[in-house]
């Protein structure tokens, strides 16, 4: 197997020889391993794609109850078909002893797809969360619900039963505009699905086109059918404004029992577009605000088509095997690096515990000493002039800038609108300011004055891996040996965050666009807004919000929210892979190249923390 990779980067090789012997031959048995399980994955038949389970926190049942199994059974055997046979809603309640459910399929669904997704459901619900008094599961197409109390009594769908997430890449040409557009384009498709669709489906989806980087943006509302009107708009109204602003992201959705908003920069229904919106970018309606027709708003004129089911098969691309095998090698090859420099670490480095971690004292006086005057950065960026803007991200505007004694520096100007408190950042600060490493950005300062808060970084010249890897012409500078130096480097500071520092670190949001290059080409791990801080003794956290990019979030963080580092690890294999592939990880939910990623990486994390000791 590894002869038929020989192709890669003679580095890689060369590296890999020195390793002990018996962790190549275990490479080899692995890498085999690897290719039967991808191609087995591959295979198999997407019943319901990316199933987000939320367990509520209402208690359990009894392990032996025997009642609550037979009751879930009942209603597995009637509401799918129900749902599926409903005039035109594809929604369906049932009951049976202590147990309620409700089941929704998508308003573009046709029957077959709505009741097998919703009989998926009930197979993977109570594994996912066994014997939970309240558990909902969301797919794609449809979501279901059960629970010991009656979900219809109430509209409230913030409650624990409520599902977020967020693309953590960002419109970047007119991040303004952006906002008020996507905030119209919700408003009025919430507007349509409430009082314009038909009653017994409250289902709305709608398109607005916008500019060349993002030509089209598409959105989708959805209530369920016994809610009237005016509760429907109301309902959809909160879950507007749980999207949180200002809505810069490429895409986003919160999802709930009684309805649910969604919107992204690409098409993800299979029915026609039932309203579109001009592009104007004047300002939109306030998500909160009481219902109102939306201006300008074109329905589609468009003759019905049957939505298409979305279960599929997955086929192997042709050129899978030049791309999986050589990358086998690569990824078998950072685990074992992994394994081998855990194994050097001394046994009392190795079993020294993690302290606690305070901001009180001389971490905040650390924070203190690095503040710098507002005049003195606005002077270095032109006043933060357009021309020295270097690109926008979540968290705000980056601009270049030079300091009086000629160092070069790049000041990442917070956003106001960010509800991060000034205490709160200085604890972040502190954070980041403890963490020194050749291989992770460095922090010059910061600025809390004026009420902004600016992060001031080391300037690094050559920008993110992204900007190089993927383009076609600069990509043809990176060889096989700067490809290998550049996955070497990033592994010594996510080693460095996870075991050498003083504290324990998870990045959550590791990905090429956070990599950037120094004039030599040496990578530097970026942007620390998502990380966690794990103290003494603590191996993972669990968050109800879910922000990162699709194809670099571990599974068990997109699907629970579970984090630790196991899942930096897994977004840096996706790394490795593209870096080796030089080929862009896609962050559509239904890409191939996506779920190839992702059966690779599965199964090399699962190796790498099988073998750590």
């Amino acid at each position: 197997m590894m002869s038929t990779a020989a192709a890669g980067p003679s580095h890689c090789y060369d590296s890999a020889r020195g390793l002990k012997r018996r962790h190549a031959d275990g490479m080899a048995r692995h890498a085999v391993l690897l290719v039967v399980t991808v191609a087995v994955l591959l295979a198999r038949r997407a019943a319901a794609e990316y199933p987000w389970p939320v367990c509520g926190s209402t208690g359990s049942f009894a392990a032996n109850d025997s009642t609550y199994l037979a009751s879930i059974g009942a209603i597995a055997a009637t509401l799918p078909s129900n749902a599926s046979a409903s005039p035109g809603g594809l929604y369906a309640t049932a009951r049976a002893g202590q147990v309620r459910a409700l089941g929704l399929c998508r308003g573009d669904a046709n029957a077959t797809a709505c009741s097998g997704c919703l009989a998926q459901g009930f197979q993977d619900l109570p594994s996912a969360c066994a014997y939970s008094k309240e558990a909902t599961m969301y797919y794609d197409p449809c979501f279901l619900h059960y629970s010991s109390l009656d979900s219809r009594a109430s509209d409230d769908t913030a409650s624990g039963s409520a599902f977020s997430t967020a693309y953590s890449d960002n419109a970047t040409a007119e991040p303004a505009r952006f906002d008020r557009v996507v905030a119209a384009l919700l408003n009025a498709t919430a507007d349509y699905a409430a009082h314009n669709s038909s009653a017994t489906r409250l289902y709305a989806s709608g398109v607005v086109a916008f500019d060349r980087e993002i030509p089209e943006v598409y959105s989708w509302a959805q209530c369920t059918p016994d809610l009237t009107p005016a509760r429907c708009r109301d309902c959809l109204a909160n879950m507007i404004q749980q999207l949180g602003t200002p809505l810069y992201s490429v895409g986003a959705r919160v999802l709930g029992i009684r309805c649910s908003v969604r919107y992204e920069n690409r098409p993800f229904l299979d029915g026609p577009v039932m309203l579109r919106l001009p592009a104007t970018g004047d300002p939109a309606p306030s998500p909160t605000t009481a219902p109102a027709p939306a201006p300008d708003v074109v329905p589609n004129v468009v003759t019905p088509v049957a939505a298409v089911g979305r279960g599929r098969k997955y086929r192997v691309p042709g050129m899978v095997l030049m791309v999986v095998l050589p990358s086998l090698a690569a990824a078998n090859f950072i685990a074992g690096l992994f394994i081998w420099r855990r194994r050097r670490r001394s046994p009392a480095q190795a079993n020294q515990p993690y302290p606690s971690y305070s901001t009180e004292g001389k971490d905040t006086e650390s924070v203190d000493s690095m503040l710098m005057d507002i005049s003195t950065l606005r002077a270095a960026t032109g006043d933060f002039a357009e021309s020295n803007k270097l690109g926008q991200g979540g968290f705000g505007a980056v601009y270049k800038g030079t300091l009086p004694d000629g160092e070069e520096i790049a000041v990442k100007r917070l956003s106001k609108s960010s509800t991060q408190g000034v205490e709160e950042l200085k604890n972040e600060l502190a954070l980041v300011a403890k963490l020194k490493h050749k291989n992770l950005v460095r922090l010059v300062g910061v600025c809390l004055e004026q009420q902004e808060r600016l992060l001031v970084y080391e300037f690094v010249p050559n920008r993110s891996l992204d900007q190089i890897l993927f383009d076609t012409e600069k990509g043809e500078q990176l060889d096989w040996g700067m490809r290998h130096r550049i996955i070497r480097g990033i592994a010594r500071g996510l080693q460095y965050l996870h075991e050498d520092s003083q504290l324990k670190v998870v990045h959550r949001d590791l990905k090429a666009s956070n990599v950037l290059l120094d004039a030599d080409m040496n990578p530097k791990i970026s942007d620390f807004g998502l990380a966690r801080l794990f103290g003494r003794g603590q191996t993972q956290g669990v968050t109800n919000r879910v922000i990162g990019t699709y194809g670099y979030m571990a599974p068990e963080y997109l699907m629970r929210g579970n984090y630790s580092v196991k899942s930096d690890v897994f977004s840096f294999g996706v790394m490795v892979l593209e870096i080796v592939t030089g080929r862009k990880n896609s962050d559509t939910l239904q890409s191939q190249d996506l779920l190839t990623m992702v059966c690779i990486m599965h199964v090399v994390i699962h190796r790498y923390y099988s073998l750590r000791f």
